[in-house]
């Protein structure tokens, strides 16, 4: 059967007019995914049509004999099968789009359109480099997470929900730049600067290169820094801490450089997970960290030779995991 004759088929069933057969059939695939969904992952989606093809084998016996009426049948319910894997598809990416029909849409592998706003996603081992409407450059760090609308208004506001990213800002002085990142908002006019504010870590820090930029955290006063100057703020204790840096500390991981001071252990692993694409598993003692060192462009063992040799720990690696011990 061709497509007119499948969606011909479906539009007897839409309209009451299909067999008893036809329609038992169909509700038996449709049974279970009317409910919407607010969104599903295309990886989701793969996996659900997969199960129905599986299904399809699995139920569908072709008789041996060559009658030709045995044989219809069963190639009509092998058709009807694959109809309704194709509209399970369909029902799929109307179900992601929000009742205010708000506009959704994959641009790519890691750019989507979600309520009028690009969402920007890196793995690890990734980074992504950005041009935003009004001229300014993003550089996002692996396994971050940037939300920002696609078309500014009065305001430039974007969102670093997560990792790490490099800001060169177009000067604008009539509309201010600001990044949100956890407890910070960070607002700039023509300025560039790093923030690192990876969820799984306790600390938030801005970087500033050049110009200046107004950080005002939750319950603390707003800080201007300086070019050279960064601020931490430490979810935990809201403390706010200001000192001055070397530019390879901030911008170092652009060009493959790792670059700790006083590093915690989740500092560490973060650089290392997403400069290399491995998971890394702490299976030690030793939690606190306050790891030092430099790494330009060094093959992962040499970093885990070097990192393990000081923190007196040994280490192994299977596929992409890599796991640290005590050393015995």
């Amino acid at each position: 059967m061709n497509l007119d004759q499948i969606k011909h088929i479906l539009e007897r069933y839409n309209e009451g007019q299909s067999t008893a057969g036809e329609k038992q059939l169909i509700e038996e695939w449709f049974e279970g995914i009317q409910q919407p969904v607010s969104h599903i992952p295309e990886t989701v989606i793969q996996q659900d049509l997969a199960d129905v093809q599986a299904a399809l084998h699995k139920n569908i016996n072709v008789p041996r004999r060559r009658s030709l009426r045995p044989w219809y049948y069963a190639a009509a319910a092998i058709t009807m099968l694959v109809a309704a894997a194709s509209w399970f598809f369909q029902h799929y990416t109307r179900s992601a789009i929000p009742a205010d029909n708000a506009a959704m849409a994959k641009v790519d592998n890691h750019k989507e359109i979600i309520n009028g706003c690009y969402i920007v996603t890196t793995v690890k081992g990734k980074t992504e480099h950005l041009k935003l409407e009004d001229g300014s450059t993003v550089v996002l760090n692996a396994g971050s997470r940037l939300r920002y609308p696609i078309h500014f208004s009065e305001s430039r506001d974007l969102y670093l929900e997560d990792g790490e990213a490099f800001f060169d800002v177009a000067p604008d002085p009539a509309h201010h730049f600001t990044v949100h990142s956890g407890g910070l908002s960070t607002t700039a006019l023509g300025t560039s600067f790093n923030i690192r504010a990876y969820r799984n870590e306790q600390k938030i820090t801005v970087a500033l290169l050049s110009g200046k930029v107004k950080v005002s955290a939750t319950g603390t006063k707003p800080v201007v820094l300086e070019s050279s100057e960064q601020l931490s703020y430490d979810l935990q204790s809201l403390k706010v801490t200001r000192t001055t840096f070397s530019t390879p500390e901030a911008t170092g991981w652009q060009q493959g450089t790792l670059v700790f001071k006083d590093a915690s252990y989740e500092q560490v692993r973060n650089a290392i997970e997403n400069t290399f694409a491995v998971t890394v598993i702490n299976q030690s003692d030793k939690k606190a960290w306050t790891y030092t060192g430099s790494f330009r462009q060094e093959t992962l063992q040499n970093v885990l030779e070097t990192i393990c040799l000081t923190e007196s720990l040994s280490w192994s690696i299977a596929r992409d995991t890599v796991i640290l011990k005590n050393k015995k």
